[in-house]
């Protein structure tokens, strides 16, 4: 909640047409929202689930496969806090609707491709109406939810993002099997026909009248699109170049050298981009890093969970979605939950509480192993989509109901930002973890399960697919053998599992404490401006 030494202004802007009681419901415009919100982010987690599908219709290789996933992250990225700002500035509703339609269009584009090139590029037009749409989500909510509901708002915003992200494996993993990998794309049409008919007729107009008047901060768009482009990319190569390596950190390194350039640029103009003194509100710039956090974890673990439920236990992409239920089932039980408790108590309870209960999850997914029970994996998962809902909750509320509500677009930008940031980190770091655990570990596993050393040491050369779950035997090997290589390669991923949960259950609990020492709760009425 703000500091009470900000200049109070109404806690919501009036919506345009006041004659239209459709338009002067914030309940229909949180339904409205909900729409474009859901296809994003469902179609931020079914993508992993379409790739294998897709590399063998178009023959694209495994860099190419990356480039599916990376070209939307990196567009999407680049341009979230432009479209807050570009909401804020000539009206949070146009901005919406143009991202839901140029989204809806480039997902059918996507389907009718037919080259990886194809693919690849309206992935990338995607992401970009993606950066339309998603900080105007939380931008049209603050801006016509009065103070005291506008968390049990965003505790439904969070729900619809966790649910929907939870969700991409069991749709997606439905149309992939049962109809095509085009589905997966075209399967946005009519969600977004829906969301643009639905939300033409009820949304409310609202931007920052004043922002009409500033001079618009071109050089800041362009170095901030420019360092979160070289950030980013330096992110998602970092599994493939290696962590060290010059590239990795060469693109890492100047992408932070251009975002503090980008901040000092800040400063110094009238009309920022990102103001630097939204920043001054302790609980706003700890939620931005817990926001992070949060979907550092829940696409990480996401993404080798599915990688051992399919590959490892042997199960259909439908199969392994229905059991990652749990998570998607206790999420929408969290979000809400979290929102009223957030309401009640501040985000100094909800926020630690839930990065505990994550953390929780990821050391109790140290016990699993290549043939665990599925009584040890529904446990976690529950604890899991607790924590995300919870937090998510909590740190929306810290950073978009932190912000004044004139700067409510760009800080949903922020917070959409370090979601993405987040989730590309978590999704790169976790498995670049198992990667060089599964390096480490594969000789003495496959020898230790009956594999002579000289294969075992031969079979190293496999490594990545074994990263993968996918064991390196032979159909022409004996019975004996393949029984070895199988439990050795296994049991090697299963350490680099390890690895990773128990560094991301450190990462948790460490945010858990940043939240309760950082974040204060501010009197009510700060709210209010």
């Amino acid at each position: 909640m703000p500091s009470a030494g900000t200049l109070a202004e109404p806690s919501h802007s009036p919506p345009a047409e006041k004659a239209n009681d459709r338009r002067s419901n914030p309940w229909l415009t949180l339904v409205a929202v909900a729409f474009g919100l859901f296809m994003v982010g469902l179609d931020g987690s079914v993508v992993s689930i379409a790739n294998p599908e897709i590399g063998r219709d178009l023959a694209a290789s495994t860099s190419d496969l990356q480039w599916v996933t990376n070209s939307y992250l990196l567009a999407l990225a680049a341009a979230l806090i432009l479209g807050g700002k570009l909401g804020d500035r000539f009206g949070r509703r146009t901005f919406y609707l143009v991202g839901v339609a140029g989204f809806t269009l480039a997902s059918v584009a996507i389907g009718l491709a037919g080259s990886i090139e194809g693919v690849i590029a309206f992935r990338a037009l995607q992401g970009f109406f993606g950066a339309l749409l998603m900080p105007n989500t939380l931008g049209l909510l603050r801006a016509v939810f009065p103070p005291k509901k506008f968390g049990m708002a965003v505790g439904i915003w969070a729900m619809v993002s966790s649910v929907s992200t939870a969700l991409g494996p069991i749709v997606g993993g439905f149309l992939v099997q049962h109809v095509s990998w085009e589905s997966v794309f075209y399967v946005n049409a009519p969600i977004g026909v829906i969301a643009l008919a639905f939300s033409a007729a009820v949304l409310p107009q609202s931007k920052n009248e004043h922002a009409a008047k500033e001079r618009f901060d071109v050089l800041g768009v362009v170095l901030l699109a420019l360092g979160l482009l070289m950030l980013v990319f330096g992110v998602v190569k970092g599994e493939t170049w290696g962590w060290a390596s010059a590239g990795t950190l060469g693109a890492i390194g100047s992408g932070l050298l251009v975002l503090v350039l980008f901040g000092r640029w800040q400063t110094r103009i009238a009309a920022p981009l990102l103001p630097m003194r939204l920043f001054r509100d302790p609980a706003l710039t700890i939620g931005t890093v817990i926001t992070a956090l949060n979907f550092f974890v829940l696409l990480g673990v996401i993404f080798f969970v599915m990688i051992y439920l399919q590959n490892v236990r042997g199960f259909t992409p439908v199969e392994a979605g229905v059991r990652t239920l749990p998570l998607s089932l206790a999420s929408v039980v969290a979000s809400p939950l979290g929102a009223a408790l957030t309401d009640r108590f501040g985000p100094r309870l909800t926020m630690p509480l839930g990065m505990v209960l994550q953390a929780v999850a990821c050391f109790a997914m140290l016990a699993w192993e290549a043939d665990s029970a599925y009584g040890l994996m529904w446990p976690p998962f529950i604890a899991l989509g607790l924590g995300v809902g919870m937090v998510m909750a909590s740190s929306s509320d810290a950073v978009v109901g932190n912000a004044p509500v004139k700067d409510a677009g760009v800080a949903g930008g922020l917070q959409a930002t370090a979601l993405q940031v987040g989730g590309a980190l978590g999704t790169s770091v976790l498995v670049s973890l198992i990667t060089g655990r599964v390096g480490t570990t594969l000789t003495g596993e496959l020898t230790s399960a009956g594999v002579p050393a000289p294969a075992a040491t031969a079979l190293l050369e496999a490594k990545d697919a074994v990263a993968m779950g996918i064991a390196p035997v032979a159909t022409s090997a004996p019975a004996q053998l393949r029984t070895a290589i199988l439990e050795g390669s296994h049991q090697a991923f299963m350490n680099g599992v390890h690895t990773a949960v128990l560094t991301a259950g450190v990462l948790c609990a460490a945010g858990a404490v940043l939240a309760a020492i950082g974040v204060r709760r501010a009197p009510d009425r700060a709210r209010q401006h």
